[in-house]
């Protein structure tokens, strides 16, 4: 095979939507991003349930998930989305979330095996390095 026959894997990259939150513009925004840093994104759309984020996830073969979520439920979504990776042996893929998350829960959110929450506080710049420093070595 030529040089110009091999090409470089890019980075999948599943951005979710849970539950009633209807506001995505975040989400499309870190998409558009995401896609500009050459990664791939898959958009899941609004009102996603844990289930349809990780079945989505796992039929795409993801290397990272994004979870953006402004309702406040993300305790509650992020313990399910996990518990369903584990059970689908599908928990060595990372998961991020992103939204209005309150610092206080962040810890708790990395306890369940979240591998890092981001904020307002964090840029596009921060996120998409973030992924690409841990798919990197995989």
């Amino acid at each position: 095979m030529g040089k110009a026959a091999v090409s470089e894997k890019r980075t999948r990259v599943l951005v979710a939507k849970p539950g009633l939150d209807g506001h995505d513009r975040g989400a499309k925004v870190l998409a558009s991003a995401l896609r500009d840093a050459g990664m791939e994104v898959i958009y899941t759309g609004l009102h996603q349930t844990p289930e349809m984020i990780v079945s989505s996830a796992i039929q795409e073969d993801v290397d990272v998930i994004c979870v953006s979520i402004l309702s406040g439920a993300h305790q509650r979504v992020f313990s399910e989305v996990m518990r369903l990776l584990k059970e689908k042996k599908a928990n060595d893929i990372p998961v991020l979330g992103g939204g209005i998350i309150p610092e206080t829960d962040i810890e708790e959110l990395k306890k369940m095996g979240v591998k890092a929450v981001f904020t307002a506080a964090n840029s596009l710049m921060d996120i998409t390095q973030y992924i690409q420093n841990i798919t990197k070595s995989s």
